[in-house]
């Protein structure tokens, strides 16, 4: 062997060498969102195009917690006796060499990232039954770099319940911690006005913010007029003791009433919070004001944060900035999706970034010091007749010339589509009845209006995942339309999904479907698409999923079905995402979209992903456990996927 080969030799083992010893290094997920801005981003490199094709199950771990439910889809809302299925959504953390996760009943779980076994469990002893949606999406990390290692509650595991509670966990142990509120938990009812069980609960990982812990919380939003208020809360995560509140009423509005609760009926923050440390930031998704689909009481007041992107000072809670993007929103076009922090570069210049996804299918790239847009933002005319009475309407609306939107903005009859010719007409004549037309149309008193985008997107609480090298993001969109209809309140018969007491209206939703039981629009009813945010360009947009499951052969095997949840990326250029309503998790290429593994799960995995690496091997993790959206049975299954062979 010449010099020269025995020289490339040399270099391609020493290469090898180095890059299995940077694969071998331990990274975690340490966040939600994968980190304290979101993302769904890992650095771990192990997995790649090449290779992904051979993962397979390493573990699976099942905490038994689950429920069938009553009623299935929009009949989940339809009365206050009626439960709905448990919805396995979390996105465990691994912090420390262990994963921790909750359930839909809010048990924490302590694994062992590398074989699945438990190490701990702590119940919290939620009483789900009562409550109409059971979720967790997720648990936060604390480590206190004030103590020994191996102190009690030197680590805390920070989590969420839907009866309203915080609780901090010993990381090591599941043991509450002594020192935080009242035996290891603090009561977030404490200063709300009077609700019952399913009016109120924390379902999204708090935001941990230096020695802060900041949450928001659910509530069900078209029950009545006056539902909890939707403060934002701050409190010392070594002791549980508040540090601030917002409560999203306009400026020189006082945040309480007379009798010193946070003032009802105001925007709630139910998804997930980011923070920026470095400009002591933190921002908000907010939903809009209740209820959902009448705003006709609001005359601005509670209607001044809805929908919004909102900036606080970590230190006071008070507003830096906002933006909104839904202006009088009375079409439950809250923002589901955590603010996604990243750097980009537009246009030659580099910019901190704030990217928020919209159940609308469009995309805001905000200034993350200032707000303000990076792209263009247009407020166009909306359509002004319609509108119930007693309802007003706001003449403009914000639209994104940048990224562009990945859904159809509005619907016509000449949107119907079927199967068959017969199925087709009918979907026509449906649409030739109702009050159609484009996105922003005002819903009907008594006539349904077909919503598409619809209430559940879009996109949802799942997407985005960003890849900051790239410059990519990527999303996951629904494209199902949903029909709503307000009903005059002494028509209301108590049964409708949506009673929205102390309105005049009370309202019914459903799925826009043909006598087959598919959507009355055309397929692909589920995509991924990939958006570059320096050009705010499509670079592609994909079907998810299959029929399988919902349809039959040979229907099965068309593409594109329902899906709820959400996608990661990885360094090497992998996404991952289930979400699928035909039970499978899968794996693409992020430069176009090519999908290059697939498993199918035993129930649907309606969830966000993650991985890491433990033991010097690479771990994909999914929940597949349904949700009330999902045509499959709900289960409790945590799934881990490797490549063969000994750690």
């Amino acid at each position: 062997m010449n010099m020269g080969c025995r020289l490339i030799g040399i270099g391609m083992v020493a290469a090898l060498l180095t890059g299995w010893a940077l694969a071998a290094e331990p990274v975690g997920w340490p966040a939600y969102g994968g980190g304290p801005g979101g993302g769904h981003y890992t650095t771990a490199a192990q997995l790649t195009p090449d290779n992904v094709s051979e993962l397979e199950v390493a573990w699976q771990h099942r905490s038994g917690d689950f429920r069938l439910g009553t009623a299935q889809g929009t009949e989940a809302f339809s009365g206050d006796d009626v439960r709905a299925p448990s919805a396995f959504v979390g996105t465990p953390i691994v912090v420390n060499d262990t994963l921790y996760y909750c359930t839909p009943y809010n048990r924490v779980f302590a694994l062992d990232p590398r074989t699945g076994e438990e190490r701990w469990m702590f119940d919290p002893e939620v009483a789900h039954e009562l409550e109409h949606l059971t979720n967790c999406r997720g648990v936060s990390s604390w480590i206190d770099d004030q103590a020994a290692a191996d102190a009690l509650c030197a680590h805390r595991i920070i989590a969420p319940t839907l009866d309203g509670r915080i609780l901090a966990l010993d990381g090591r142990t599941g043991k509450p911690c002594p020192d935080f509120g009242s035996n290891g938990q603090i009561d977030l009812t404490e200063g709300l006005t009077e609700h019952g069980a399913q009016e109120y609960g924390i379902t999204s990982a708090p935001a941990i913010l230096g020695d802060l812990i900041i949450s928001g919380a659910y509530v069900t939003d078209s029950i009545r007029i006056d539902i909890p208020s939707g403060v934002v809360r701050a409190y010392d995560v070594r002791t549980g003791e508040f540090r601030w509140g917002w409560n999203p009423v306009p400026p020189g509005v006082s945040e309480r009433d007379e009798d010193g609760n946070y003032r009802a009926g105001t925007t709630n923050v139910w998804s997930t919070i980011s923070v920026d440390a470095e400009r002591n930031l933190v921002i908000v998704p907010t939903g809009n004001s209740s209820p959902d689909y009448y705003g006709g009481h609001r005359d601005g007041d509670l209607d001044y944060y809805s929908s919004s992107v909102v900036a606080l000072n970590a230190d006071t809670g008070e507003v830096a900035w906002h933006y909104q993007t839904v202006h009088h929103d009375i079409w439950d076009f809250d923002l589901p999706a955590q603010p996604t922090l990243v750097d980009l570069t537009i246009e030659g210049k580099r910019h901190s970034a704030v990217v928020q996804v919209t159940k609308m299918g469009m995309t805001f790239v905000l200034d993350r010091d200032t707000g303000e847009p990076l792209f263009p933002v247009e407020e166009r005319p909306v359509p002004q007749e319609g509108a119930a009475p007693g309802e007003y309407l706001s003449p403009t609306q914000p639209f994104p010339l940048k990224p562009e939107p990945l859904h159809q903005l509005g619907i016509s009859p000449d949107d119907a589509w079927g199967f068959t010719f017969l199925d087709e007409g009918w979907c026509r004549e449906e649409l030739e009845a109702m009050t159609t037309g484009p996105i922003y149309t005002p819903i009907s008193v008594n006539k349904e209006t077909p919503l598409y985008p619809s209430v559940i997107g879009g996109q949802n609480w799942g997407a985005p995942a960003v890849d900051p090298d790239r410059q990519i993001m990527v999303a996951n969109t629904h494209h199902v339309p949903m029909l709503l209809k307000l009903i005059p309140r002494d028509e209301c018969t108590g049964n409708e999904g949506f009673p929205q007491r102390g309105s005049p209206y009370c309202a019914t939703m459903r799925p826009f479907l043909s006598r087959f039981g598919a959507p009355c629009t055309k397929p692909p009813w589920g995509t991924l698409a990939a958006v570059n945010l320096s050009t705010g360009d499509i670079e592609w947009q994909v079907p998810l999923g299959t029929l399988k499951h919902q349809a039959f052969w040979p229907l099965t095997l068309k593409e594109g079905g329902i899906q709820m949840g959400g996608p990661i990326v990885t360094a090497t250029g992998l996404i991952f995402i289930a979400a699928s309503a035909d039970r499978h998790m899968r794996a693409f290429d992020i430069s176009n979209g090519e999908e290059l593994w697939a498993h199918e799960m035993p129930t649907t995995g309606n969830s966000v992903p993650m991985s890491y690496i433990s033991g010097g091997k690479q771990y994909v993790v999914v929940a597949a456990g349904g949700n009330f959206t999902s045509p499959s049975p709900s289960g409790d299954y945590l799934i881990a996927y490797a490549l063969p062979g000994s750690d």
